[in-house]
């Protein structure tokens, strides 16, 4: 594959306040195992931070790319789909909460091949008017979705049969390790979208939009399984055939 036939990925960034050198500042930034997978599934990373948006000012940064990531991060502010918060929700970053709602609403208008990771997969369904447990050891009854420290808890999930992840993993007959870092998860599933893969207590840990040419979102964090790229690499084929089609 030639550099020329690399689609552009849009991956969106946290804002906070980090320290590097002498200096303490409000900075954008993502962990590298994000980009570098899309680099190495044969994109090109293109980094999103949060920033002043409009339905004109989404749609033209859209128009620059061909497929989009949602990341993970903070919790979503609750107000979004009628919650108070939990008292373990994190402080709500609203700035970043305006900028992905909107990226994710164009995206779905445009056809934007979409890939969400853990709190992407939460802003899809909030988008299209679903909700979301605040709090899953309340639900499970265990905290092991979240261990804490950063550290990944390894779980296996059920892959539905004939979904578009399904193909992307290339037809999953077993359960599929993966890592999770997550205290919240999907409650009311949005109209339109469809599970497509669960935790053996039941809770949703992938979803896609059917109707959509690739939209699809997972829980889990894909970009800390370096060894498994295939979920960059379905949106990255995505991509560039979406972007050959518009030609």
């Amino acid at each position: 594959m030639s550099d020329s036939d690399r689609p552009l990925i849009g991956l969106t960034t946290y804002l906070e306040q980090a320290q590097t050198g002498v200096w303490d500042v409000p900075a954008a930034f993502l962990p590298k195992a994000y980009f570098e997978a899309v680099t190495r599934a044969g994109g090109i990373a293109v980094l999103l931070p949060p920033q002043p948006v409009s339905p004109e000012i989404a749609r033209r940064v859209l128009q620059g790319l061909d497929g989009l990531i949602i990341t993970g991060g903070k919790d979503f502010d609750p107000a979004r789909y009628g919650q108070e918060p939990h008292p373990t929700t994190d402080e709500p970053r609203l700035d970043r909460d305006a900028w992905e709602d909107e990226l994710m609403h164009q995206a779905l208008d445009a056809d934007l091949p979409f890939l969400g990771v853990c709190r992407g997969a939460q802003v899809l369904n909030v988008a299209l008017g679903g909700t979301l447990h605040q709090h899953l050891p309340e639900v499970v009854g265990h905290s092991d979705y979240q261990l804490g420290g950063g550290n990944f808890s390894h779980t296996p999930v059920e892959i539905e049969p004939n979904t578009r992840i399904d193909k992307v993993l290339g037809g999953q007959t077993e359960p599929l390790v993966v890592p999770l870092y997550h205290h919240q998860a999907i409650d009311q599933l949005a109209e339109g979208l469809v599970v497509t893969a669960r935790t053996s207590d039941g809770v949703i840990e992938a979803i896609e939009l059917p109707t959509a040419t690739f939209a699809v979102a997972v829980q889990w964090h894909p970009e800390a399984a370096p060894e498994d790229i295939r979920l960059f690499e379905g949106l990255v084929d995505a991509a560039r055939i979406n972007r050959k089609a518009l030609a």
